[in-house]
């Protein structure tokens, strides 16, 4: 049995898209009979692993060239390499209308949300979640999401998410006054927000704002480091940041690099998590699991992944938001509980028994 995996619509890794893929192809279990191979755009050859086959497809870079492929070109395609069935793992952005074979697909987000955009590629993205055979979703906001859309329950899959245990843990840093990650050296301490910054929904110039109110009540020496790609929304969030009374304290980073991202995580004094539009917001389990105590908007699947380890806080209340910051900055016994809550929460979240569970439902699709 041969299982194909979609790596088209993943940013070649730098995404949550790209670092779902990532890890689950780190730790797909190796079982009698089954076999793997990655299938995308020249460029992943050598993104996701040197351990499974990859074969390139060429159909054009436009996302329109790639609709195509998937709706009218894949069935030779998986024919030719005798694919059983395929992982979608990045369904929201790619899903084709019909299935010549099985698929499987991975939503990381609200559906609804996704719609909401009203582009006529959502909708036939509508329609491949409606014929495909089955749904991974990481969360249960998300599937409640899709039962409220009239989607099968019975298809509806909750697998949870995993994280890099090797690479997130808790780091002995207290003597450290700069953190070293090329190419930053950043002052401790600083409070985190690890987020690509894309829309008003992730609450970046609200974030600004609230961290002026910490600062000017508490008078604490915290720098606010915002971590993420960057779109045209961009240019707003550092308009906000370049016109705060704390300028000189907010840093943003842009991209950062994979590799050095859990240094930077690992030196924060805490992590602040304000988006609205999260269908997981795993990079709040990645500070749990550095040993940061977290605040997060009471908004989207963030109550649900922060699971009572965090303080909540509504985003759009300014000095509620602040009063968060102060509490998981500065309260010693609420750090001590959430540090320790966290650590063991964050153990929960496991690349092995996402990747086992994963194979297994590509197992009963192709059966």
């Amino acid at each position: 049995m041969k299982f194909g995996i979609d790596t088209f619509a993943c940013d070649s890794g730098k995404s949550g898209f790209g670092s779902y893929l990532t890890g689950l192809t780190a730790n797909l279990p190796a079982q009698d009979g089954v076999e793997y191979m990655l299938f995308g755009s020249p460029l992943d050859r050598y993104t996701y692993s040197d351990e499974i086959p990859f074969r390139e497809v060429r159909c054009g870079d436009s996302m329109n060239a790639k609709r195509w492929w998937h709706n009218f070109s894949s069935k030779g395609f998986y024919k030719k390499n005798k694919v059983d069935a395929v992982l979608y793992p990045a369904a929201a952005r790619l899903l084709p209308g019909r299935f010549p074979v099985p698929g499987v697909a991975v939503l990381h987000d609200s559906l609804s949300m996704v719609l909401a955009k009203a582009k006529f590629a959502h909708r036939l993205t509508l329609k491949g979640f409606e014929r495909v055979q089955a749904i991974i979703v990481p969360t249960n906001f998300i599937k409640n999401d899709l039962l409220g859309l009239g989607f099968d329950g019975k298809k509806i899959h909750v697998v949870r998410h995993g994280i890099d245990h090797n690479l997130f843990y808790q780091r002995p840093l207290d003597d450290q006054t700069v953190v070293n990650v090329k190419p930053f050296a950043i002052k401790r301490p600083y409070i985190i927000y690890p987020s690509s910054i894309t829309g008003a929904g992730k609450k970046h110039i609200e974030l600004i704002k609230a961290f002026e109110i910490f600062k000017k009540k508490t008078g604490a020496p915290h720098r606010l480091v915002l971590a993420g790609a960057e779109n045209a929304w961009g240019g707003q969030v550092h308009a906000a940041a370049f016109e705060s009374s704390c300028a000189s304290d907010i840093f943003l980073t842009g991209f950062f690099p994979r590799e050095g991202f859990p240094l930077l995580c690992a030196g924060a004094d805490a992590c602040v998590f304000p988006s609205v539009q999260e269908g997981v917001g795993l990079p709040v389990v990645e500070a749990m699991a550095s040993g940061l105590p977290v605040a997060a908007s009471n908004a989207g699947a963030l109550p649900e992944i922060c699971a009572g380890k965090a303080v909540l806080f509504d985003s759009d209340n300014l000095e509620e938001m602040a009063a968060a910051i102060e509490k998981v900055c500065g309260d010693k016994k609420a750090r001590s509980k959430m540090i320790a809550e966290g650590l063991a929460w964050s153990k929960k979240f496991n690349w092995q028994e996402c990747a086992e569970s994963t194979v297994n439902l590509l197992r009963e699709a192709a059966e």
